[in-house]
């Protein structure tokens, strides 16, 4: 089937290699980073949450009067709106953008982040209402009637969604969360599940998880994976700019006091890329765990490391696990988000196209 390619589009100019520069919301940068994606053949792009940051969604709706085909995939964490008022923020900006939003549901593993906002509920809790959270958003989205809804969390009596999203049956469902408390409410309600950038053999063990977990509900959801390439024209300049992004981010992390090792992250995704970093900094083909090494894999840190064509080709085996969307960015954000629309996503695209011919082309 085809691939989905979700890129990144940050409110400033900013990551592991770069410390923030200009406004917290820079609209030149998002101007231009939209557009990079907009005509660089990206299908959507992530549009991040946290507890510190500007609010996701109103990212998400200047960056689409900015852009003509790109979708957006707009981070969310349940627990701070009422589910039936966020779900009519979202279908109200799936109206005025003719179809282009999705929601990513970030449930929150790591407490001292949630404190900030308020929230000292601990992980399970979090997770369980996040289930109840999303029961009510579909129906918010969906129901024909009023509706009413008694849980542990939420109660409301007749709820009715007088804005329903242009997309049906509604909005696609993105989904974080490796912990076992999230793989349930995943298997229950993700459309698209999403992991970090991990081995082929923990791909392979998640996703097998999560289709046990959906197959419960009678349900088949799509997985996504997030990956930070660094391509250039040869195999050993790929290898050196990566061995220079891991310097470039040491010495940043260096000059705020942030830790260089002995991280010990509160969250499952994160655990299980330093597991993989454990094993070495180049895996299987060409993973590479340089950075998340180094960050305490502080969300997307691992990368593929080669020329466009073998980056691409790893994609591929990836492809063949059963993952159809990357979410791809890069270490410098809008030169990689423009040199992955120009050098790696149309050879993706190809190499799909001709692997999905191979059982016709048998079978003929």
């Amino acid at each position: 089937m085809p691939v989905e390619f979700i890129g990144f589009i940050g409110w400033q100019h900013q990551s592991e290699i770069h410390p923030a520069s200009g406004p917290v919301i820079d609209l030149d940068y998002i101007h231009k980073v939209a557009k990079a994606h907009d005509e660089g053949g990206f299908d959507r792009a992530l549009v991040a949450f946290g507890s510190t940051s500007p609010e996701s969604q109103h990212i998400a709706a200047y960056a689409a009067t900015i852009t003509k085909q790109l979708q957006f995939m707009i981070a969310h964490r349940p627990g701070f709106t009422h589910p039936t008022v966020a779900a009519r923020q979202l279908a109200t900006l799936d109206q005025l953008t003719g179809g282009r939003i999705a929601v990513h549901i970030i449930t929150g593993g790591a407490d001292d982040e949630m404190a900030k906002d308020g929230d000292f509920t601990t992980k399970d809790v979090r997770y369980a209402r996040t289930e109840e959270y999303l029961d009510i958003l579909r129906q918010e989205w969906t129901s024909e009637k009023p509706f009413d809804y008694e849980g542990r969390f939420y109660r409301v009596k007749q709820a009715f969604g007088g804005v329903k999203p242009v997309q049906k049956p509604h909005l696609p469902v993105y989904f974080g969360g490796s912990s076992d408390e999230a793989i349930p409410v995943a298997g229950k309600h993700a459309d698209i599940y999403a992991l970090w950038g991990e081995t082929q053999a923990q791909v392979r063990e998640t996703i097998a998880r999560v289709r046990a977990a959906a197959a419960k509900h009678g349900r088949s959801p799509r997985f996504s994976l997030s990956l930070r390439p660094v391509i250039a024209e040869t195999e050993e300049a790929a290898w050196r700019r990566a061995d220079e992004i891991v310097e470039q981010t040491k010495a940043l992390r260096e000059k705020s006091g942030a830790k260089l090792s002995g991280h010990a992250p509160p969250n499952a995704g994160s655990q299980r890329l330093l597991d993989a970093a454990a094993q070495g900094m180049r895996l299987d083909k060409r993973l590479w765990t340089g950075v998340a090494a180094v960050t305490g894999a502080q969300g997307n840190s691992t990368g593929l490391v080669g020329t466009p064509e073998q980056v691409a080709e790893a994609l591929l085996d990836y492809y063949d696990l059963g993952v159809t969307t990357f979410l791809i960015r890069g270490f410098d954000p809008l030169d990689d988000a423009i040199a992955y629309g120009r050098d790696l996503i149309p050879l993706v695209r190809e190499l799909v196209a001709r692997r999905d011919a191979e059982p016709a082309r048998a079978a003929g």
